[in-house]
């Protein structure tokens, strides 16, 4: 196995257990809370558009249209969400109004991308992250390129918004 993957897997992993950490015991009351007048989102969509796009970028894109963990399970369905959107674009309404099941629920989705996107960087090698895929809406990029500007860099500043509101709501920092 490549160095470079090895770092990815390692880092991923690394912010897996951050994010699950922060969300795990959140009520619905605190995944969705907003401060007044903000244009900020809440963690339940923060949360959800990360992981989306996660399961989109490493199974669906690096994996030649494999279908996502998403679809796949069905999820879209059991959580009355979107069966294609993952917050990209989305209005600052439509994110305030959007709601994820009970994280109960919701972890059931988020362990299986984490389980699945582990399972990826398991097997793959140098050349698997030399080879140029295109992902919208960087263009052409390499495996590598893509793992680390849209799972790696994109999910760490997700994990810093959803630290920034836990703490403006006055729970305890995850991070220690």
């Amino acid at each position: 196995m490549s160095t470079v993957s090895e770092f990815i897997r390692d880092g991923l992993r690394g912010q897996h257990a951050m994010i699950d950490q922060a969300v795990k015991d959140l009520t619905p009351d605190q995944l969705h809370w907003l401060p007044p007048d903000t244009k900020l989102n809440h963690i339940g969509n923060t949360l959800w558009h990360y992981v989306r796009t996660e399961d989109n970028v490493i199974q669906f894109v690096l994996q030649d249209r494999k279908p996502t963990v998403w679809i796949e399970g069905g999820f879209h369905e059991k959580f009355g969400l979107d069966k294609i959107a993952q917050g990209t674009g989305m209005s600052t309404e439509d994110a305030h109004a959007m709601r994820l099941p009970a994280m109960d629920e919701w972890m059931e989705y988020q362990q299986a991308v984490w389980q699945a996107s582990d399972a990826y960087l398991a097997g793959i090698d140098e050349a698997e992250l030399d080879r140029v895929r295109t992902l919208r809406p960087f263009g052409e990029l390499s495996a590598a390129q893509a793992l680390s500007r849209s799972c790696l860099t994109h999910g760490h500043t997700h994990f810093g918004e959803i630290c920034i509101m836990r703490g403006l709501q006055g729970l305890p920092s995850t991070i220690g």
